[in-house]
């Protein structure tokens, strides 16, 4: 059977209902609309609504701002602070909370830079606390950052890095930052993911490794990631979808032809998918071609939005001042 590749809770919620015409069960929904973000709330509530979402229980905010592709300097100011919003309301923090943001993937594969990017940004204060002897101030909130890159660069799985990380520094919250893959060409690069149920890095690229979660590390791992990718054969797959119903529309209820494409099955598809792509194609995924412009910008707001929810005392005037 064809599986629609996403790491996105929004999608595979339209997928289950695009099957079944049903609400997905075991599942809340909640929306909001503002003037250049769509916001939606999925909480997995058991473990039904999971094994049906193929996601672990917990909450998933997709932020949609279809604008991001050519972002102003206003649109950015305004996603990351509804992105510190969102975060804020997720995190339980408090002044001695200690966070440790771990910007996952390749810093060499720019579809995958995203989350070094992003520690390139963040205002780390780790070492001040350490220096000073503190636990907590009234600005600034103790925060550490890692880009731990990937198996290929390091022969180490990064679980075992962060975890080995995490035992020496003790960090009370994780914040994991990776590229996503969209089953929509849509939503690259324009929606951003929130969830408080950890992450896979390597996922967007189905190349699953040991997942980062509290399970695992100890701590709680709030992930944000973005759709960069899209999977070839996904793209295909829709792209049939739209043919077949367009010649649908053109052929006669009861011809021939209607009926043939009217018992054309997903397995069906897929085989046919799987024909085209396999000689020249197997295992491509899709970008943008203006991805670093929008890797750049996407790393600003997100760094951004992680500076002024965790820092206290600091708002964007002073991020943008000091961090570029």
């Amino acid at each position: 059977m064809f599986q629609i590749r996403t790491d996105l809770a929004i999608e595979s919620r339209e997928l289950y209902k695009e099957k079944t015409s049903q609400e997905v069960p075991g599942v809340e929904v909640n929306k909001e609309e503002k003037d250049n973000i769509r916001i939606t709330r999925v909480k997995i509530l058991d473990k039904i609504g999971a094994e049906k979402m193929g996601k672990a229980i917990g909450n998933y905010i997709t932020m949609e701002i279809p604008k991001l592709k050519n972002p102003d300097e206003d649109l950015k100011e305004e996603v990351s602070i509804q992105l510190a919003k969102e975060l804020r309301d997720l995190i339980n923090n408090d002044k001695t909370t200690k966070t440790l943001i771990v910007g996952l993937g390749n810093w060499n594969v720019t579809p995958d830079a995203l989350g070094p990017k992003v520690v390139e940004r963040v205002l780390v204060t780790r070492h001040f606390f350490l220096a000073y002897k503190k636990d907590e101030d009234e600005t600034m909130a103790n925060v550490s950052a890692l880009s731990p890159g990937v198996m290929g660069l390091t022969g180490i799985e990064t679980g075992e890095i962060i975890k080995g990380v995490v035992e020496k520094t003790n960090p009370d919250l994780i914040i994991a930052i990776d590229a996503l893959a969209s089953r929509n060409m849509e939503r690259v690069s324009t929606t951003i993911q929130i969830s408080d149920t950890g992450i896979n890095p390597g996922s967007g690229v189905g190349n699953k490794r040991q997942g980062l979660n509290e399970e695992y590390l100890g701590v709680p791992v709030i992930a944000i990631g973005i759709p960069t990718v899209v999977d070839a054969a996904t793209m295909v797959n829709d792209t049939m979808d739209l043919i077949i119903n367009s010649m649908k529309k053109e052929a006669k209820i009861g011809t021939e032809f209607y009926s043939m494409l009217e018992a054309l099955s997903e397995d069906e598809k897929y085989a046919l998918i799987k024909e085209v792509l396999e000689p020249f194609m197997p295992n491509t995924i899709v970008t943008p071609k203006e991805i670093d412009e929008l890797i750049n910008n996407l790393s600003i707001i997100i760094a951004n939005g992680l500076n002024i929810s965790l820092h206290p005392g600091i708002d964007l005037k002073d991020v943008n001042r000091y961090i570029r």
